[in-house]
């Protein structure tokens, strides 16, 4: 926004809308009048005047500098004054769409700002001097034990903080376990499946195979048919199909690791806080006797994915490994995230922000399907999955191929994506199921955002 309104003022400069020594409004009223911060026009007036358009006077204010003719450029005839607000102007990130059901994020409203803000002063205030020392390798001590207390009693994952690394985002720990396992070895991914994995794991050089999966999860009998020595699955919630891996699969999936030394299983857990009926699935972790299981999750889809702090506990087997080969690197999350943080969950505060955010999320999942039902008859639509999980598939009777569904949702302002997206196989696909993420509609929008999707039907 900064850039956009000094341009706006430059351009006013440069085509004698605004004169010589003309003095320009000050920051706050200028702020006020355009509906932005202070901040905003302050980093605009302070790049004018580093490059001369502007000077000031000190208790005087900011006026125009007396530029050569021969400088003035041939520039659309803005009046920054009358400039619409420049929120509406600025937002071209989405490419013309009003409704995202593609990606996940969060309603702003929903973020624990203030309890954030106050736990963030806290470490300022109490942690000052452990925010100046060197990163550990894992991350600090006091968010891998809290951490390891909230699987314990959340996840029923008896873990020691010894076992937990912490890093930016789950890519930046997929490339640790690359490092940590070994290039050599053979990765297999779910097909359909995140295509993110396979991009990090190729970009590292390591050859993938893609395993199909049926109604259970990912095939074992493809798996015994493969090369892989590691199999990356989302159990609890596979993405993007919705399935829940029955007991039956898991078993016979820690029983394909414990077949041979140097097998494991990386079980990515993503969103498994937002479960809508029942516990949590029990994870493949708490349940496999051979230490054949990394477990990865992040604090992405449960806080934010702003938040960036994603974390794996290693099986033990693996933990002098670690500090043999990876030691040396140092934890990639900034020290006053991970205390506040850490303290977010201590406290008790991350426990009481999932409840909530499951009851809302639960509440938009709800009305998302009755709109969606309310838009077209039973016999054109099927809803799949939606019991997990913040997105659900909804399956469509129609002619139209998946290509002809998101370019006509684009032109109603709607970004979707299809199931048939995501297999790296295509002979396996089919077209018409439409995958619904939903938290990043705002719930008074959310009627209005199935009415615009559902329309093209």
């Amino acid at each position: 926004m900064y850039v956009y309104l000094y341009n706006c003022i430059k351009a006013d400069i440069l085509s004698g809308k605004l004169k010589p020594d003309e003095k320009l409004p000050s920051k706050r009223s200028l702020s006020q009048h355009l509906k932005v911060s202070v901040i905003t026009v302050e980093n605009s007036y302070s790049q004018l005047l580093l490059e001369g358009y502007i000077y000031s006077l000190e208790r005087k204010g900011y006026f125009v500098s007396r530029l050569h003719e021969t400088l003035h450029e041939t520039l659309p005839r803005i009046n920054f004054l009358h400039t619409k607000k420049i929120k509406e102007t600025s937002q071209t990130h989405n490419d013309g769409c009003i409704f995202n059901f593609k990606s996940n994020s969060i309603s702003s409203g929903q973020f624990p700002f203030s309890i954030w803000a106050r736990l963030m002063r806290k470490t300022l205030s109490e942690q000052k001097l452990h925010l100046l020392e060197p990163m550990q390798s894992k991350g600090i001590k006091e968010l891998r034990d809290a951490i390891s207390d909230y699987l314990y009693h959340f996840r029923g994952m008896a873990v020691s903080p010894e076992q937990i690394v912490i890093g930016a985002g789950t890519e930046y720990l997929y490339g640790i376990l690359i490092q940590l396992l070994g290039r050599n070895r053979v990765f297999a991914v779910e097909d359909p499946g995140y295509q993110k994995i396979a991009h990090v794991y190729r970009s590292n050089d390591v050859r993938c195979e893609f395993i199909g999966v049926d109604r259970s999860g990912l095939s074992v009998w493809e798996l015994n048919s493969s090369n892989a020595d590691v199999v990356h699955i989302t159990p609890a919630h596979h993405f993007p199909t919705g399935i829940v891996m029955p007991i039956k699969r898991r078993h016979e999936l820690l029983k394909w690791a414990s077949q041979r030394e140097g097998r494991y299983i990386i079980e990515d857990d993503y969103d498994s806080e937002f479960r809508f009926t029942g516990r949590p699935i029990q994870t493949l972790q708490s349940i496999d006797k051979n230490q054949k299981v990394i477990y990865i999750n992040t604090f992405s889809k449960s806080i934010a994915p702003a938040i960036r702090i994603g974390y794996m506990v290693l099986p033990m087997n693996l933990i002098d490994a670690y500090a043999e080969k990876l030691s040396f690197y140092s934890c990639t999350v900034p020290s006053i995230e991970q205390f506040t943080l850490a303290q977010f969950i201590s406290e008790g505060y991350f426990e009481r922000h999932i409840n909530r955010m499951r009851n809302y999320y639960k509440k938009q999942r709800d009305l998302v399907i009755k709109s969606i039902k309310n838009s077209l008859s039973e016999d054109k639509i099927t809803i799949l999955e939606e019991d997990a999980g913040l997105h659900f598939l909804v399956n469509v009777n129609t002619d139209m191929s998946d290509e002809q569904i998101i370019r006509a949702a684009e032109k109603r302002g709607v970004r979707i994506s299809c199931l048939s997206e995501y297999y790296y196989d295509k002979k396996r696909k089919k077209d018409g199921t439409i995958i619904i993420n939903y938290s990043g509609i705002e719930y008074d929008k959310v009627e209005e955002a199935v009415e615009s999707l559902m329309g093209i039907f």
